[in-house]
């Protein structure tokens, strides 16, 4: 591919307008704005998440897994409030050197993932910056009205549950950045994997309406995500570690580095669903799991009081180095 630049409204053109062909409140991005008209009995779901090169993500990574990641970002988030996507806005703030071959790989990366999720590009802005590479994709989605997922809703007596497996993306970003060389190589891999191209559970989201009483997603860290339940719930959470789901390659990194554990427990991006139900619904979060083929694991539950205790097999409290990623 021979390196060039282009001026925005080709570039608009050229790379942006076909991602939004498939939304037509994108108006072909040739106005000032999108329409976006939810269905009736339904209300909007907006997140939005910001990227910098260097900072959210290392910089050696292809532009087209970059793009995908900051999807499923926000696509989480949509999983987490039980919406289905709609449509998303991306402002780009790029570097005035950087070629036109690196954002054609990024596009194609949003491509791919509009395909697999169902949404298309609305609108968004491009500019330049003297600093690094600045993604922001703002994301729509819509749920019936009044069945959104909340983190407000947890009870005591909820069990906890999460989705999938947790510390595999924190311990992804160990492993490249050269932290874990003695894991062997194919379970490198899969770590590597997971941090960098997680699985939004859109699925499992919609699936928990009318049986989970609060979600999150784990982005922060499993302790300080149900910390942000807790907090906004007015209740206290118990994690059992031992009950904590975990894959075969973060069990390897485990058994070699028992010190990983702060990582597991306290690290993010793993873009899993952290939720709580009543007792009397537990057997439908079964009934959820095998129609998802997707494990959903028991790992604690509600209790009256404020805080999140992170419990041993021996029933002490774990003191944790780190309990999440702080956003500064």
């Amino acid at each position: 591919m021979t390196s060039h630049k282009t001026g925005e409204f080709e570039r608009i053109e050229r790379l942006f307008a076909p991602l939004a062909a498939g939304f037509p409140g994108a108006l072909g991005l040739t106005d000032d704005a999108a329409l976006i008209r939810p269905t009736d009995g339904h209300e909007l779901v907006v997140t939005t998440d910001t990227v910098v090169a260097g900072v959210h993500y290392i910089g050696d990574e292809s532009p087209d897994l970059v793009a995908r990641k900051l999807l499923r970002m926000n696509l989480s988030d949509l999983a987490s409030m039980g919406a289905r996507p709609v449509a998303y806005t991306l402002n780009v703030a790029l570097p005035s050197d950087l070629e036109d071959d690196w954002l054609e790989a990024f596009t194609q990366g949003l491509a791919m993932d509009q395909a697999e999720f169902g949404i298309s590009l609305a609108g968004g802005d491009s500019v330049s910056t003297p600093g690094p590479v600045t993604l922001t994709v703002t994301a729509f989605g819509e749920v019936p009205a009044g069945r959104a997922l909340r983190r407000s809703g947890a009870r005591p007596g909820d069990v906890v549950f999460v989705s999938g497996t947790i510390g595999d993306g924190a311990l992804g970003l160990k492993v490249q950045r050269g932290l874990l060389p003695a894991l062997p190589q194919a379970q490198q891999d899969v770590l590597t994997a997971r941090y960098r191209l997680p699985r939004p559970r859109l699925g499992c989201g919609v699936g928990l309406r009318g049986i989970a009483h609060a979600a999150i997603d784990v982005s922060d860290g499993m302790v300080a995500d149900l910390g942000h339940i807790a907090d906004t719930s007015g209740v206290a959470a118990r994690i059992d570690a031992a009950s904590v789901p975990l894959s075969e390659a973060a069990s390897a990194a485990l058994a070699l580095d028992p010190a990983l554990r702060d990582a597991v427990l306290g690290g993010g991006d793993d873009y899993e669903l952290l939720f709580t139900v009543p007792p009397a619904s537990v057997g439908r979060v079964a009934a959820l799991s095998q129609a998802l083929a997707l494990p959903l694991t028991a790992i604690g539950a509600i209790e009256p009081g404020q805080g999140v205790r992170v419990l041993g097999a021996d029933g002490a409290e774990i003191a944790l180095a780190t309990r999440g990623f702080t956003h500064r």
